[in-house]
């Protein structure tokens, strides 16, 4: 009996110990369509998780490729809310793959928006990301 209240006793410290320590949440958002709404919900779930966490307890990464590639460049709509977010910790990475395959059809690089970073394959930079521990999201 001495045994279990010593190993409760520990237990409830380690507990206690462990209540003043905030996790660290990762979280990849994959955008892959031009569909506006959908982008937008991106943007959003990226605002809304910062807001419930807290900026210093969530490391975020929005991946866009394919035709959600537009996203991340200076012609969208989206592109000012995209640059403030990457100033806010929001890391957006844009597929080479897909911008090289427009490069092909249109004889050059789609601009991107100020802070996005280029990764070489959208799906394989997800992939990494989840190995990592990131939990995946597609709005």
């Amino acid at each position: 009996m001495k045994k279990f209240i010593s190993i409760l006793v520990l237990f409830s410290i380690f507990n206690i110990s462990l209540l003043g320590e905030e996790k660290i949440h990762k979280v990849v958002i994959q955008v892959s369509t031009d569909d506006q709404r959908t982008q937008n919900i991106a943007l959003n779930n990226a605002v809304n998780l910062q807001k419930l966490y807290g900026l210093d307890n969530v490391i975020i990464e929005i991946v866009a490729y394919g035709p959600g590639l537009g996203i991340l460049t200076k012609k969208s709509k989206q592109s000012s809310r995209v640059s403030s977010l990457a100033m806010n910790d929001i890391v957006f990475s844009a597929c080479l793959n897909t911008m090289a395959k427009v490069k092909r059809k249109t004889g050059k690089l789609p601009p991107l928006t100020e802070g996005v970073v280029k990764v070489q394959a959208g799906v394989a930079r997800i992939v990494e990301l989840q190995e990592e521990g990131y939990a995946y999201i597609r709005p």
